[in-house]
């Protein structure tokens, strides 16, 4: 009993406690000179505007947990007023709560997967604990860009990285669905939703098939990508902005910026270790395909991103981490 109980402690120190601490550390450790959120007084107009204003799920959070968080300090935390205000606003502190809370939702789904028929290495729980810290190091670096989505988004992306792996593997019906509700849902968060479906066809498109003309997948792929473009187009269609599908086009700004070179060198060098981290030639093959699929996210990021944002190749390089360490077996054959 005490054993178990030593256990279900651990996994919560490690699980939630020390994440949360380092998160902690990265919104009020130290200050960004990428973005002055600290500062706001409110949701900043831009959120609402261009092609943030359709990420409605996190902005309308946003403004309910500014309003919340504002309120709560001015009424109930009075002898604790001065210390919050000096390290922030109503804002920031609302969005340091959202962003840790799903954090903490990601870290714990996260787990999950890393214990989801995992490799031989992985089985060892303190070699699990320290993939596990990677991760959870990797996810707060970027940290230093925060954005009031890009954790909610993350928290929906691995929800479907289970969902996919656990379908993959007990080929029960309700994952599939369950899947497409998220890819429909995390489309309101933000656009990330688009690289479930890479993932899915990563693991269910089989070369081979493809050489005999064997085009079966396109039937089980066909459902996400129509629940990504029903929400992603109907948005667009309701909310009318200036700026449709691209706030602008900042590829010439990629290749001349220092720091954009260095984020991009950041993103290509990572992504080299999570492949060479992949020991059987079945889990390098995942990943090839799954970057290859991931090809339009890679072009969108080039054209209308910032390559010193390296929180946009974090779903990258969580999912090479969840490729390495996953025993496919034979499953991949039967899918």
């Amino acid at each position: 009993m005490l054993k178990i109980f030593d256990e279900k402690m651990n996994g919560f120190l490690f699980t939630i406690i020390l994440p949360l601490l380092l998160f902690s550390m990265s919104y009020y450790g130290f200050e960004s000179s990428y973005t002055r959120l600290k500062t706001a007084p409110e949701p900043p107009d831009y959120l609402f505007s261009s092609v943030y204003a359709y990420r409605v799920i996190p902005n309308y959070l946003s403004l309910y947990l500014t309003d919340t968080v504002g309120y709560i300090i001015n009424n109930y935390l009075d002898f604790f007023r001065k210390f919050l205000l000096k390290n922030g606003t109503a804002f920031y502190h609302g969005l340091f709560l959202m962003n840790s809370f799903f954090f903490v939702l990601s870290s714990i789904v996260f787990n999950f997967i890393l214990k989801l028929k995992s490799i031989g290495p992985l089985l060892n729980i303190n070699v699990r604990r320290i993939i596990h810290l990677l991760a959870v190091f990797f996810i707060v670096i970027t940290q230093y860009a925060p954005t009031n989505c890009d954790m909610m988004a993350l928290f929906c992306y691995l929800s479907g990285v289970y969902l996919t792996l656990k379908y993959l593997h007990t080929h029960k019906s309700a994952y599939f669905y369950i899947l497409i509700a998220v890819i429909f849902l995390s489309t309101f968060v933000r656009e990330t939703a688009c690289l479930n479906i890479a993932f899915f066809a990563a693991l269910f498109i089989n070369v081979d098939d493809l050489k005999k003309r064997n085009f079966k997948f396109i039937w089980k792929t066909i459902p996400l990508v129509v629940a990504f473009l029903i929400p992603y187009l109907g948005l667009r269609l309701m909310i009318v902005q200036e700026t449709t599908f691209v706030e602008g086009f900042y590829i010439n700004r990629n290749f001349e910026s220092p720091f954009n070179l260095a984020g991009l060198l950041f993103g290509c060098i990572v992504l080299y270790f999570m492949y060479k981290l992949c020991i059987s030639i079945e889990n390098r093959a995942v990943f090839k395909k799954y970057l290859f699929f991931s090809l339009p996210y890679l072009m969108m990021i080039t054209m209308v991103g910032l390559y010193w944002e390296v929180r946009l190749f974090l779903p990258l390089i969580l999912t090479g981490i969840v490729v390495a360490y996953h025993q496919f077996n034979n499953d991949l054959n039967q899918a």
